[in-house]
């Protein structure tokens, strides 16, 4: 390979340490005439090799890490990757077929997200090498792990941060319904609607953890999406469960998936904002015993941060209002952006304003099939958190 990067003195110490992006002003010269989505050779400022990973001179990574080695045959680097990730998911969901099978960097294929439905592989592209190797990536899943559909369900964000166009690809089958089962609840997927791949599956052990707080109370599930935590509280035998969320398409998911469940309690689905939801409940002085809430991310970079905590702070304070005394707030962020400790830190904030004395129960961040690099921050970004609101 005859295309490389040097990198200026020093800024190979965060590849060292098992880091997987290099940024354009860490690059001391690209030689060789690199084109984007090249594999090129990583060099330190002595020209030592550091390895070689997917080139992009248009994007603020610059390059996406690879493998500490010379890659001669991107197939095999995907398949063993691929198949490997594979059985991790499978060993810890044995009675599963739909999990993450590939979360980019924490899977070591920087830049692709593989979300698995059945024979449906649903993929993100935010690597131009990945883009320009996807034929690569669809041979492993149909070969290896029998792969009926294989279409991509990108996020513009992302894609414009990579200058990649926004568009998205059916690249084997078809796109069809599917209806998946996290192991206890079923839900039909339709990729037409639904949000990021179709699925939320980060959520996935945490829906299980909150059956055991829910049995003959009544229950709050904001920001419902298709249902999730709602059924599982349901299944597990709360007396009543609400699902509000601000998409009607989502409500209508919710309902259908209650019904696809044969689920007996009795439910209300709500098609309202859920600020606004709140502060009609709470001025009727409505109270729940369990209340949950998993908004989508307030933060999409630093930025905004400031504004997004005072969010957070705000849904948690109204929601803590409609806890019952001895009763449990259930409460989410997918801002990567913010850090644990702020999100506990708002989160006692609403507390103090509301009044109320709280104990947390547990804390969790995204399911097993999401795996985290201890190098890269980056690959952590959900808190879930859970909190008795103590009794006076």
């Amino acid at each position: 390979m005859n295309k490389i990067v040097i990198l200026k003195k020093n800024e190979e110490r965060r590849i060292n340490s098992g880091h997987q992006w290099i940024f354009s002003n860490e690059i001391f010269e690209a030689a060789g005439e690199p084109e984007n989505g090249d594999l090129v050779n990583i060099l330190d400022s002595r020209h030592n090799l550091l390895g070689c990973g997917f080139y992009n001179k248009n994007s603020l990574i610059a390059v996406r890490f690879l493998s500490s080695g010379d890659v001669e045959d991107l197939y095999q680097l995907f398949k063993t990757r691929i198949v490997s990730a594979y059985n991790y998911r499978k060993n810890i969901y044995p009675d599963r077929e739909s999990f993450r099978l590939i979360f980019s960097e924490s899977d070591f294929i920087p830049g692709l997200i593989i979300d698995k439905y059945n024979d449906t592989f649903v993929l993100q592209v935010y690597s131009i090498g990945i883009e320009k190797n996807i034929e690569e990536i669809v041979k492993v899943l149909q070969e290896e792990l029998n792969a009926k559909n294989v279409f991509t369900k990108n996020e513009t964000y992302f894609r414009t941060l990579e200058g990649l166009p926004v568009e998205d690809k059916i690249l084997l089958g078809e796109k069809n319904e599917e209806i998946i089962s996290d192991g206890l609840i079923s839900y039909k997927i339709n990729f037409d609607e639904g949000h990021k791949t179709g699925f939320y599956f980060d959520q996935s052990d945490n829906r299980y953890f909150i059956e055991k707080l829910v049995s003959k109370k009544t229950v709050l599930d904001a920001f419902c999406n298709a249902g999730g935590f709602g059924m599982h509280a349901a299944k597990a035998g709360a007396s009543k469960v609400i699902f509000v969320d601000s998409s009607a398409i989502e409500i209508e998911n919710a309902k259908n998936n209650f019904a696809l469940n044969n689920l007996e309690t009795e439910a209300e689905f709500i098609h309202k904002d859920v600020f606004d939801f709140f502060d009609q409940a709470i001025n009727k002085e409505e109270k729940y015993d369990v209340v949950m809430v998993d908004p989508p991310a307030f933060a999409k970079n630093k930025k905004s941060l400031p504004v997004a905590k005072k969010g957070y702070e705000k849904l948690n304070r109204l929601a803590l209002k409609l806890v019952n005394s001895g009763g449990y707030l259930v409460t989410s962020s997918c801002s990567h952006h913010l850090h644990a400790s702020e999100f506990l830190s708002v989160i006692n904030t609403a507390a103090i304003k509301t009044g109320k004395k709280i104990q947390q129960v547990h804390f969790n961040e995204a399911s097993l099939d999401h795996l985290k690099v201890p190098a890269m921050p980056e690959t952590s970004y959900l808190k879930f958190a859970v909190f008795l609101v103590t009794p006076e």
